[in-house]
């Protein structure tokens, strides 16, 4: 049995008749007859009568006839999900990401890819380095954005690098003056976040760098937490710039720089599975990051589409 007799059966049974089931097919109606014939013959039952003013089915006909339209409808709605993926109508993108670029980077990114590809299904999974890397090799994400990683199996493209900046309220003598040295930081309350990130390694790092053990305050789980016991004027803290946009523009918080060190900066990548086939929706997005980040995806990372 194939599509081409399953096809020649509903339109003889809608038409009842070989000659205008041939015509809305365009074939002849010989190859009609063959093909209801070839029907039959698989199914070891005859489907149709014929009569005095053309054909009609049989009982065997008429129970067939429901499953082979269903089938027939199942098939068109499978090409019309091909159809929807090559066009991108519909498709599913699930995302690793860093908790810092869940929250403050990747709405502005993925408002751009929902605004272009609005039929495809988003999911995000968060975590931090560790875990994320994990969703991407078990596969259990397509890509991930978080710290940049070294491994046999990852790909990885750098995309931009964030700082981090000292914080402070307002009315805070560090605002005031916007510096203070790294010594001056370590003796006022430190409001420190999420002990286990990457960040919160990175600052302890500072101030290990130069021999200055902080007045650690207090440790919190987030970074929307620490900025606002910052704000209420509880101590200060160094956060990721990303993070700081907003309160540093509505005058909630204070940037201020450190004269006598540098700020480390994280890096933030894209990262995916080496040899691992991208659908059509994955590749638009690394398009998309492409464009906005000026940077290049490697060769063959947009090949062999799934």
């Amino acid at each position: 049995m194939d599509l081409g007799q399953v096809e020649a059966f509903v339109q003889v049974a809608q038409h009842r008749s070989f000659s205008k089931a041939a015509d809305s097919l365009f074939l002849t109606q010989p190859s009609v007859t063959a093909r209801i014939q070839s029907l039959e013959r698989d199914l070891g039952e005859a489907l149709f009568e014929r009569n005095g003013r053309g054909v009609r089915l049989t009982e065997m006909g008429t129970a067939f006839l429901p499953y082979a339209r269903r089938a027939l409808k199942a098939l068109q709605e499978g090409r019309d999900a091909l159809d929807g993926m090559r066009n991108l109508e519909i498709g599913t993108l699930k995302l690793g990401c860093a908790l810092t670029v869940s929250t403050y980077v990747l709405p502005k990114i993925l408002k751009q890819y929902c605004t272009a590809y609005p039929g495809v299904e988003v999911s995000v999974h968060t975590g931090r380095s560790e875990q994320v890397l994990q969703m991407v090799l078990s596969d259990d994400v397509h890509c991930a954005l978080e710290r940049t990683v070294h491994h046999a199996e990852i790909v990885t493209v750098p995309l931009y690098e964030d700082d981090l900046i000292l914080a402070a309220a307002p009315q805070h003598r560090f605002a005031k003056a916007r510096t203070a040295t790294l010594e001056d930081v370590g003796r006022e309350p430190l409001i420190l976040f999420d002990k286990g990130s990457s960040y919160s390694q990175l600052i302890q790092g500072v101030f290990r760098q130069h021999g200055i053990v902080p007045h650690t305050l207090m440790e919190l789980d987030t970074i929307e937490a620490t900025k606002k016991m910052v704000e209420e004027g509880l101590g200060i803290a160094l956060l990721p710039k990303v993070s700081t946009e907003r309160e540093f523009q509505q005058g909630s918080l204070s940037p201020v720089t450190i004269s006598n060190a540098s700020m480390p900066r994280r890096q933030i990548s894209l990262i995916f599975r080496k040899n691992r086939k991208q659908t059509r929706a994955v590749t638009a997005f690394f398009t998309l990051l492409a464009d906005l980040y000026e940077v290049t995806i490697p060769d063959g990372a947009l090949i062999g589409v799934a």
